[in-house]
């Protein structure tokens, strides 16, 4: 895990949880973002592959969360919602490199759920997430 600024809530007797967090404790300015999917700023897929969409999510994710003074070490959940599973699971080793490279070492409370289909035809992945920027930090950012 990341140097976070949040509690990492995990049972003693419980097996580690591999790249999640079962649960967080946070306190200060919560930030919630939409379903983010993996197009760019202009709304335009580059690439039709699995990762290379997690890819952009993931930078789509950091860029939101720096309009409001927060980074990724502020996430506390994630709702990942992919149209294939099979597909996730057999790229996990590639989702784990840009994961790492774009978030960090940072595991937020996670869930992942496979969908029929996203409103955009193209999109393979949308990733809700909430971060929460603790009251020094924002405080600081609100001057």
């Amino acid at each position: 895990m990341t140097t976070s600024p949040h509690e990492f809530l995990h049972p003693k007797n419980w097996k580690p949880a591999a790249g999640y967090a079962n649960g967080i404790a946070a306190s200060g300015r919560m930030v919630f973002l939409g379903g983010l999917i993996g197009w760019n700023g202009q709304q335009e897929f580059e690439s039709d592959d699995f990762i290379d969409q997690v890819a952009q999510t993931l930078r789509n994710i950091v860029e939101v969360l720096a309009e409001a003074g927060a980074g990724p070490e502020h996430l506390v959940r994630m709702t990942w919602y992919v149209t294939d599973k099979q597909e996730y699971l057999a790229r996990l080793r590639d989702l784990g490199g840009v994961y790492r490279e774009i978030i960090g070492r940072h595991f937020p409370a996670m869930a992942l759920l496979q969908v029929a289909d996203l409103v955009e035809d193209r999109a393979k992945v949308e990733i809700e997430a909430t971060a929460v920027i603790p009251e020094t930090k924002a405080a600081l950012s609100a001057l």
